[in-house]
């Protein structure tokens, strides 16, 4: 009987074992899929933009040659609405989607993103942030954050956060050993206006026909909104 003890021990630690590799292994694949920062582009209060290298092998066709006057019209074109579960989600679409950004989000954020995109590789995005005080100035910053990527004949716009509260301390004041982490990403729907221009590619993803948006947007005079 001991030997059969024995025998059952070792196989209920070998399980355990390999549901530990396993766990292990799936922390690792997880942490390991996060794009991560290769370059910052620029910094300061208002404005963060910094090269990201993907994980997952893309075919951006980067370096992107856009002015910031180019970029800044396409930026217009953005709303968003949150995505919300039903039954919320039937009340969330009576109400018209809101513009991405405002006209002085717009003028900060352009030149650099259009400087960003002329480091970029393929395989890299242009990550974004922009930054406003917070309900509580000394602790949290309103952020409007994502990426942007371009392969022709597309731009991509991502979006991370809506003017969420980000906190601005890594650590609790009261607590220095608990990490002030920022919010999960949320889940958002994106609109471009005109909507000819918002596509959808061969990899079933959305994007902007921007140069024919831009030749549209140039013979038509469009102005800022």
């Amino acid at each position: 009987m001991r030997h059969g003890n024995i025998a059952i021990s070792w196989r209920r630690q070998g399980r355990l074992g390999s549901v530990l590799v396993l766990a292990a292994g799936l922390m690792v694949t997880g942490c390991a899929r996060l794009p991560y920062t290769t370059k910052t582009v620029h910094e300061d209060e208002r404005v963060v933009v910094t090269v990201q290298h993907e994980v997952e092998a893309r075919s951006y066709t980067h370096p992107a040659q856009l002015t910031a006057t180019d970029l800044a019209s396409v930026l217009r074109g953005f709303s968003i609405r949150e995505q919300q579960r039903l039954p919320l989600r039937w009340f969330a679409e009576e109400v018209p989607p809101k513009p991405l950004f405002r006209e002085d989000e717009i003028q900060a954020l352009a030149p650099y993103l259009a400087e960003a995109l002329q480091y970029v590789g393929p395989a890299e995005r242009a990550h974004f942030e922009v930054r406003g005080p917070g309900n509580n100035p000394r602790y949290s910053r309103n952020v409007v954050g994502g990426w942007v990527a371009v392969r022709d004949p597309y731009l991509y716009l991502n979006v991370d956060y809506f003017h969420n509260q980000i906190p601005i301390r890594k650590s609790d004041n009261y607590d220095y050993n608990y990490p002030l982490t920022p919010p999960k990403p949320g889940e958002y729907i994106l609109y471009f206006e005109p909507g000819r221009f918002w596509l959808t590619d061969d990899k079933s993803v959305r994007g902007v026909e921007f140069r024919q948006f831009l030749k549209s947007a140039q013979s038509s005079g469009m102005a800022p909104r």
